[in-house]
């Protein structure tokens, strides 16, 4: 199985940066959750957000073509030292034009150029769907548009557990790609908990929470409604994330469990837990 860290890098020269954060910010329901103000229009989230997170994960990016000038809009809404991950366009991993899809990804760059130019893009996310399984076919779709994205920051989560191999964690290192650690329910089938490190500058965790019913239906409102506990934060906190943190420089955590705004009280829970071990 897979190797527990990844060997031959060079150990950081100062601490690894962890950023907690949550995958999207603007959902109505969070209003109505008492996360933000009553009223609370979209258009006003992004700051109010910001001044409790240091970092988001933008996942509008992966339903709709980002656009440089929205992009920017949304940059100056947001502190200096705010940070951005955003995740891959569907047409580029789910709904895939084999005729197309080359311009798709020119256009995803384009659409980012603001993040980039401004030094606040951490990680482009590659998330993969769960039949994306590790066919020759899909291996080198895979490595065809990691080419084509190369350049930017890239991290890929795996859904299938086909890719939970030693030499596919070892391509990702030399292309320095960030292997994403999923906390997700223990499925057959389903890409395992693993806090492989594959590169030095990014480690990139997203906590989709355990609600093993609603990953077995397929339906998202019950797959991300979750609460976690202490104790399963506490795993990352005192375990987990140690290990990863002393091979990296630096690190995003993302809640993505956002049907009733525990994604940001998990994360407000894990912030709690890293910083009382002098991790955040």
């Amino acid at each position: 199985m897979a190797k527990p860290e990844t060997e031959g890098f060079p150990l950081p020269s100062v601490p690894c940066r962890l950023r907690v954060g949550t995958s999207g910010y603007s959902y109505a329901e969070w209003v109505e959750a008492g996360f933000y103000p009553p009223g609370t229009r979209a258009g006003r989230m992004l700051p109010l957000y910001a001044a409790q997170f240091p970092v988001t994960e933008l996942n509008y990016t992966w339903y709709q073509m980002p656009r440089a000038e929205a992009v920017e809009r949304m940059r100056q809404g947001a502190p200096p030292a705010f940070r951005f991950t955003a995740k891959l366009t569907r047409s580029l991993t789910h709904e895939v034009d084999r005729a197309a899809w080359r311009g798709e990804a020119a256009r995803y760059r384009e659409g980012l150029a603001p993040l980039v130019q401004g030094g606040q893009l951490l990680a482009v996310l590659l998330q993969m769907p769960p039949g994306f399984d590790r066919t020759p076919e899909r291996r080198a779709y895979l490595g065809a548009l990691l080419e084509a994205l190369e350049g930017l920051p890239l991290a890929v989560e795996f859904r299938h557990a086909s890719w939970a191999l030693d030499r596919v964690f070892a391509e990702l290192e030399r292309r320095r790609v960030t292997l994403v650690a999923v906390d997700t329910p223990a499925l057959p089938g389903l890409f395992p908990r693993l806090e492989v490190v594959t590169n030095p500058e990014l480690i990139y965790v997203r906590f989709h929470g355990r609600n093993a019913g609603g990953w077995r239906s397929g339906n998202l409102q019950r797959q991300f409604d979750y609460d976690y506990s202490a104790a399963e934060l506490l795993e990352w906190s005192a375990q987990r994330l140690p290990r990863m943190a002393s091979q990296a420089r630096s690190g995003v955590l993302f809640f993505n469990n956002h049907v009733r705004a525990q994604a940001p009280a998990d994360a407000r829970q894990l912030m709690a837990q890293l910083a009382e071990r002098g991790l955040l």
